[in-house]
């Protein structure tokens, strides 16, 4: 509540949410989550949840539960009615908000207490006026925000957000009114994705309209660019990949994306002719590539402009490759690269990504903390740092293959696929394998009008890595198994091709 607390005294005539004209003011903005913390208290609730796109709604809930001293939880709203009561009944009791059109979803399900957007915007708006008392808590330990992790591997875990994470993440990657009255950020991502929710608290603190697009559309997200004169956005690979379509189906004389100065990226491994193409598409535009986790309050490591035009311009395969990395680490962050026994590996050798900081919660709620007695995280995360401090993620460690008693990483082998002027897409995967335990198989997306050979596919791996690192197999594919936050999900793709393996449980 600090942060909205100073933006609304210090730019409280300012634009916070929605349009150049007409959109809600920081003060505005403050004096209805003022109102709605008056809402969520006299409910007798434990949290406040919502399921829903976004809308100026999300940092009304936002901030009006801190204001109560509630925890928020965004949830999932594309999950089946079954699913998203399942979680909604595990934060009962709470108020629920929900899409006007989806009345009904939750009646069923006990203590979930829903409620319409619609319905909690226009009471708001009749009670609003003087804020309540500032009575929030200032030590920073409750819990802010709790956030489902995505369930691609198990059952939902709730990572929990305190607000000292929080604020320490803000306050450590961005300036106060650090932006100018005309800047504007574009924020595509789901609310129940900590990018959402960063976006939100780091463009209140720097004073910058948010301008939200509720449902990604590649056409819609660049005509909104070009009609909010936006300045900066996120995405995740996905959506970036089929924004360069779009900008390239318009040709050389399309209009562009002129406003356009920052844009940034993460949420999963992204293709390197994707950013490639972005980077000749948009010249003038300065590109970030953040890599974070729901459990360290979202980033922990960026790639900079400048390190991916000089990526870009360079004939050394080395300084090429961070195209493809995550950047150094924040200076208010540590990360250290440990083998299987926690010790830390040399400069260069693969291992798990351990992260230590302020910002770092590693908590989940009902179960005990994953942070070790001296605050490191261990991220589950596979990577390396290069000699210039360069942090290269290979994936989850439990997607590593193992191959005849060798650990082989699928990162690194689709690294080597995407890089193929023929290739669109691709992942590596495991199947059982009697007399290795696990086979590689690599699933490829073609480039449009490409045609390459399977062989020639494996060639170009067996050219770049060692021979174990060679896929036993290639299958041509249509897509790709994403979620929406732009992770690649495995457990999908091995399903599909369990028919490649010979039947084994090795």
């Amino acid at each position: 509540m600090m942060l909205l607390e100073m933006a609304a005294g210090g730019f409280g005539d300012r634009v916070a949410v929605g349009p150049r004209d007409g959109g809600l003011t920081y003060q505005r903005l403050f004096e209805l989550s003022g109102a709605a913390s008056r809402r969520f208290r006299d409910a007798g609730v434990e949290h406040v949840a919502m399921a829903d796109v976004s809308s100026e709604a999300l940092p009304i809930t936002l901030f009006g539960a801190a204001w109560a001293d509630l925890p928020f939880v965004p949830l999932n709203y594309r999950l089946t009615d079954e699913e998203l009561a399942a979680l909604a009944g595990r934060v009962a009791p709470a108020v629920t908000v929900l899409d006007p059109d989806s009345a009904g979803r939750l009646d069923e399900a006990v203590g979930t207490g829903p409620v319409s957007r619609s319905t909690l915007l226009s009471g708001l708006a009749k009670v609003a006026g003087d804020a309540p008392e500032a009575d929030w808590d200032m030590a920073g330990e409750g819990a802010a925000i709790l956030l489902f992790t995505s369930g691609t591997t198990g059952e939902p875990k709730a990572a929990v957000l305190r607000h000292r994470h929080l604020v320490s993440y803000v306050l450590g990657s961005v300036e106060f009114m650090g932006a100018g009255e005309d800047e504007a950020a574009l924020v595509s991502v789901p609310p129940y994705h900590v990018a959402g929710m960063a976006a939100i608290l780091s463009n209140v603190y720097a004073g910058r309209r948010v301008v939200q697009l509720p449902t990604f559309d590649a056409a819609a997200w660049v005509d909104l660019v070009r009609a909010e004169s936006v300045t900066s956005a996120m995405v995740v690979p996905t959506m970036l990949t089929r924004i360069v379509e779009h900008l390239d189906a318009e040709g050389p004389d399309g209009p562009g994306l002129p406003t356009l100065r920052s844009l940034s990226y993460g949420g999963g491994k992204m293709p390197r002719p994707t950013i490639e193409r972005a980077l000749e598409l948009l010249p003038h535009t300065a590109f970030v590539n953040a890599y974070g986790l729901t459990e360290t309050s979202s980033t922990v490591a960026l790639l900079g402009p400048d390190d991916h035009r000089e990526a870009l311009a360079s004939d050394d395969p080395e300084v090429r490759a961070r195209l493809g990395s995550a950047g150094r680490p924040l200076p208010t962050i540590e990360v250290s690269i440990r083998d299987d026994d926690g010790a830390e590996v040399p400069v260069g050798q693969p291992g798990e990504i351990w992260v230590r900081g302020e910002q770092v919660s590693g908590e989940y709620r009902g179960m005990a903390p994953r942070l070790t007695e001296d605050g490191w995280f261990p991220t589950h995360d596979g990577g390396r740092l290069d000699a210039d401090g360069f942090l290269h993620v290979t994936g989850r460690i439990d997607d590593v293959i193992v191959k005849g008693g060798q650990n082989v990483s699928p990162g690194e082998i689709e690294e080597v696929l995407v890089a193929h002027p023929d290739v669109a897409d691709a992942a590596a995967i495991g199947v059982p394998d009697r007399q290795w335990g696990e086979r590689i198989v690599a699933a490829v997306v073609v480039a449009e009008g490409a045609a390459p050979t399977a062989d020639e596919l494996r060639e170009s791996v067996r050219a770049a890595l060692r021979s174990n690192r060679t896929p036993d197999h290639v299958e041509f594919v249509d897509a790709l198994p994403y979620n929406d936050s732009g992770k690649l999900l495995r457990r999908v793709l091995r399903s599909e091709l369990a028919h490649l393996g010979d039947g084994s449980t090795a």
